[in-house]
């Protein structure tokens, strides 16, 4: 058992700490740790200390939290520190998107090729960027020899720039490679005993292997395709519900008939604009919802977030009532706490971890971030190098993907209003680049955005 200490940066969001929580308190290995619990929000932070304490004296978990607003006191002196902050919340992104809508541009400019996830913030993410930046630089003098878990969006562009810019030790955590579980369902087959791969970048990533006991099951969710699928669908666009109800989707089984490998997780909600052109297309291919990132289903997603939100809020705050009964009595999905585990008390075990490849995909350059299952332990990150991806995915996909990021971290690093007007004149929705320069100039006006518009305009 080690005790450590473990900074949390944003730990005002109480839906994403709540689990953080859970799951520290349920893990034995890292009783007589110190968690410092940090936000610029003091009374969201100090709901979530309340909620934790109470939570550990019901549980009597010896860990110790401690709240503050100093993110350099937070991270000093710390062995792990995890970043789970976004700039500005929801409502500051959905003003650029409502802004470059005007303009023309479906679910706003940040949304392209391979990255139609509604929060995962790349080419107007400045802010983000400069946060997720000026944490890791923290970390690098404060604490050298701390990991960085970064798991604020966006993974991929984050986890490269902070690799790139910075001596940090960091790793990039997401949980859609959790969607192999449904394909295991759906075959008939626990999760629990199935082995899977799937590698790639963050939210696009492919399941390049699906055994049971030795038994490759490609065969079987080629059958399921055939036969079973067109059913499915036909009960699923009755009765879905929750827009993230996709992994079996017929976007998923589309993607998978053109590139050769199902699509895993977040992967599933990209694609092409094939799959996004507007509402009626979305629905097509994701459901009646048409999907999480379309204007129907991002809007449920935001309503159940606050609902739940809410829900723990008042659980946190009336000591009458019990934290434990709220959740379930072991550890959940998350792979943050179990990773924290492995390496302070030196017990490798296998997770997915967004890291610089250095290897670990063949035809992708060592410096960027890839999403692919590594083992963990106290010596730090034991690559498996030479994985391979068929070469439609690889330069169809993943080249293009990583083309994006690529202009993305350019413009947040350079400055210089052109390579936003660039990103824009390859988006099939542009038919001007009179239509890119005012979306670009929409977006930059507003009010919140004075320093960003500093920074492109020169």
């Amino acid at each position: 058992m080690s005790r450590v200490k473990i900074a949390v940066i944003g730990a005002g969001s109480i839906a994403w700490s709540s689990k953080i929580i859970h799951d520290l308190l349920h893990t034995p290995t890292l009783f007589g740790s110190e968690v410092v619990l940090m936000d610029i929000d003091q009374g969201r932070l100090r709901l979530v200390e309340g909620f934790a304490k109470r939570y550990a004296s019901e549980l009597g978990a010896d860990i110790k939290f401690i709240a503050t607003t100093d993110r350099r006191e937070a991270i000093r002196d710390a062995d792990f520190v995890v970043n789970t902050a976004m700039f500005g919340g929801h409502s500051y992104y959905e003003k650029m998107r409502e802004v470059s809508e005007r303009h023309g541009y479906y679910r706003g400019v940040n949304s392209t090729e391979w990255n139609m996830v509604s929060d995962y913030h790349t080419i107007w993410g400045y802010y983000q960027f400069k946060l997720a930046l000026e944490v890791a630089r923290d970390v690098e003098e404060l604490a050298p020899e701390a990991w960085l878990l970064q798991l604020a969006n966006p993974v991929f562009e984050l986890t490269t720039l902070i690799s790139r810019e910075t001596r940090v030790k960091v790793i990039g955590l997401c949980h859609g490679h959790l969607g192999y579980k449904e394909i295991a369902r759906a075959l008939g087959y626990d999760p629990e005993k199935v082995e899977f791969e799937a590698i790639g970048f963050n939210h696009v990533i492919w399941l390049t292997k699906l055994t049971y006991q030795g038994r490759d099951l490609y065969p079987l969710i080629d059958e399921w395709v055939e036969r079973r699928a067109s059913d499915y669908w036909e009960r699923w666009r009755l009765t879905q519900r929750d827009p993230f109800d996709i992994q079996l989707s017929p976007a998923a089984v589309d993607m998978y008939k053109r590139y050769g490998l199902f699509p895993v997780g977040d992967t599933v909600r990209g694609g092409t604009w094939m799959y996004h052109w507007d509402l009626r297309t979305k629905q097509r291919w994701y459901g009646p919802t048409g999907g999480p990132d379309s204007e129907v289903g991002w809007m449920l997603y935001l309503a159940r977030h606050e609902w739940y939100t809410g829900l723990l809020e008042r659980v946190a705050s009336d000591p009458r009532l019990s934290v434990s009964s709220f959740f379930p009595p072991a550890r959940t999905d998350e792979s943050l706490i179990p990773i924290i585990s492995s390496i302070a008390n030196d017990q490798p075990a296998v997770y997915q971890v967004n890291i610089p490849n250095m290897g670990s995909i063949d035809g992708l350059p060592d410096n960027v971030a890839v999403e692919v299952p590594a083992e963990v332990s106290g010596k730090g990150v034991r690559r498996t190098l030479g994985l391979k991806l068929p070469g439609k995915i690889l330069k169809a996909v993943l080249w293009p993907r990583m083309m994006r990021m690529e202009m993305a971290l350019t413009a947040f690093l350079e400055g210089g209003r052109q390579i936003l007007i660039d990103w824009l004149m390859l988006d099939p929705r542009t038919k001007s680049e009179k239509q890119a320069e005012e979306a670009w100039e929409a977006v930059l006006s507003l009010p919140e955005n004075q320093e960003m518009a500093r920074h492109y305009r020169g």
